[in-house]
């Protein structure tokens, strides 16, 4: 008989986020959701902000949660793609991320264009057109 093999996934997303056990024997693989929580960006001076202080919290809870169902093995995370930490030297955080629905992408998208042809835009990055993609907020 394989060794079961135990994931704890969590998954962030706009608003909330989960953590996830997923348990696997070779042949079958079991899901269990062991905490949700309420994922609530926090507006400071006018700007959003990820509260990474918040899900640090939640990734805490998930953890010992997970870990009164069985051992873990790995973790994963997965989150809302186009948002970012800037980090120092070090590799700590400078500040809280700013949140992908944060205004101060509104009009990039075009002013982006201004500057370079949408067709070489699209060759470079890949990506669709959207100011909350990462690109318009660098």
């Amino acid at each position: 008989m394989a060794k079961q093999t135990n994931v704890l996934a969590f998954d962030f997303g706009a608003s909330g986020g989960r953590a996830v056990l997923a348990g696997c024997d070779g042949k079958k693989i079991v899901l269990k959701e062991v905490h949700r929580f309420s994922n609530d960006p926090v507006m400071v001076n006018e700007s959003m902000y990820w509260d990474v202080l918040r899900l640090f919290y939640e990734i805490k809870q998930g953890l010992i949660l997970a870990k009164q169902e069985c051992n873990i093995d790995s973790i994963g995370i997965d989150t809302w793609g186009v948002d970012f930490a800037l980090l120092d030297k070090d590799g700590r955080i400078m500040e809280n991320p700013v949140h992908y629905r944060d205004k101060r992408t509104d009009g990039m998208l075009q002013e982006s264009l201004k500057i370079i042809d949408k067709k070489l835009f699209y060759e470079v990055t890949g990506n669709q057109f959207m100011e909350i993609n990462t690109v318009f907020q660098l």
